[in-house]
């Protein structure tokens, strides 16, 4: 809109010009803006595509720097992290390289299968990897899935919660990293396909393949049921990289029949439990025991790249406890020093809370609930003293033979 008779009443809303001093001023519902704010604006959204069309088209960081920084937040897994590495590696390699002519060859995307216990760091390990990319990251419980019609969340709001954590950014969430826990938990009833629907096992299956493969997907902005008439958003999954993890309890057991030499002979399965971890044991699967499991033959073949984690030990919880950057002892160090805390750890204080997540079969996800647990009385009582402090955590205090004291420091020359 050009300048009119009324132009001295047009003023800018966002910087404040009026049309005397503005070449042009565009007037909207209730709202003005000069010729400049216009160019400034059009300056940042270039920038802005500008970046993100470029975003992988750099450097980027080799499998080595992805396991160093694994290496700062995930104890143990040198394995599963040297694999995974190579994966992420890859993939971005592939988004920043495209194919640009119809004869060259064409990548397909790898995405990847985790396979370990709970509490063995799957979940750790997708979110470290998308912090070292600074691409968005999603988290989805594949237990809470559904087939579309079916109560429950259909799986294109995983893809929802993907666009939401890059902030509205379509682009940015088409290079995202998605990770679909408890992804075991849909695996269908049985070996042999079931008369009957079975709406959260492999009819979710079914439901993930396009998606995972690579599709344009509509999603209902608002999450929650597609309506007719309603407007989607539109995301292309092709570049989207699918981390999926499960314990998948039993697995092992159908592995260790396969390979034994003599299955039905008295102590094979004894003699390969002591000869083998978890890591060598999976070394082994093929896709027959993942379908034996229940998974079908179209999911596991969208997932070529299997990456097997291991059982935590006494020795890999102690360290998770006390060296990655954010490990928990550290965590609770730096919360009590903001009130004036000295915590100590004692090594036997640690060995003692590694033994109870052992019992408890939690893995290192166990670990920060039996800390918070033991220190909730301290933590209660401590802002309410005044002064240097210090707390000392024992064995005994870790198994409740005594109650950690809370010492003065101030007081220790009086």
């Amino acid at each position: 809109m050009a300048k009119k008779n009324n132009e001295k009443e047009q003023i800018c809303s966002f910087c404040g010009k009026n049309a005397d001093t503005s070449r042009r001023i565009i007037a909207g519902p209730g709202v003005f803006i000069c010729d400049h704010c216009v160019d400034v604006c059009k300056g940042i959204l270039d920038e802005e595509n500008q970046q993100l069309s470029t975003e992988f088209s750099g450097e980027i960081p080799t499998p080595k720097d992805i396991k160093d920084h694994l290496d700062q937040y995930v104890i143990g897994q040198e394995q599963a992290k040297k694999t995974l590495s190579v994966a992420i590696y890859n993939h971005y390699k592939r988004i920043a390289n495209p194919s640009r002519k119809p004869d060259d060859i064409v990548i397909e995307k790898s995405n990847v299968l985790l396979i370990g216990p709970t509490g063995s760091g799957k979940t750790l390990l997708a979110r470290t990897i998308a912090q070292k990319m600074k691409v968005p990251f999603a988290l989805a419980d594949a237990t809470t899935l559904t087939e579309a019609g079916y109560v429950g969340e259909d799986v294109e709001n995983i893809l929802l919660k993907l666009i939401q954590n890059a902030g509205g950014n379509i682009a940015s969430a088409e290079r995202g990293i998605i990770y679909i826990d408890e992804i075991d938990k849909i695996a269908r009833k049985g070996e042999n396909a079931s008369i009957t629907r079975d709406v959260s096992g492999e009819g979710v299956q079914q439901a993930l393949l396009k998606i995972i493969e690579g599709t344009i997907a509509s999603v209902p902005p608002q999450g929650g049921r597609k309506h007719p008439n309603q407007e989607m958003i539109n995301i292309d999954t092709s570049n989207i990289l699918f981390i999926c993890g499960g314990a998948f309890v039993g697995l092992d057991k159908t592995i260790e029949t396969r390979v034994a030499e003599n299955p039905m002979g008295f102590g094979a399965d004894i003699k390969l439990k002591k000869d083998r971890n978890l890591q060598e044991l999976f070394d082994h699967l093929g896709p027959d025991d993942l379908i034996k499991f229940g998974m079908i033959p179209e999911f596991i073949g969208r997932l070529p790249i299997t990456v097997a984690l291991d059982e935590l030990v006494r020795d890999d919880l102690m360290r998770i406890l006390t060296e990655p950057r954010n490990a928990i002892v550290k965590q609770f160090q730096a919360s009590l020093g903001i009130d004036k805390v000295d915590l100590i750890f004692e090594d036997d204080s640690i060995e003692a809370i590694a033994e109870l997540a052992i019992k408890q079969n939690t893995g290192a996800r166990g670990l920060r609930a039996i800390v918070e647990k033991l220190m909730i009385d301290i933590m209660f009582d401590i802002p309410s003293i005044k002064g240097k402090k210090q707390v000392v955590i024992t064995k005994d205090v870790v198994n409740k033979t005594i109650k950690p004291e809370i010492l003065l420091l101030d007081k220790k020359t009086a």
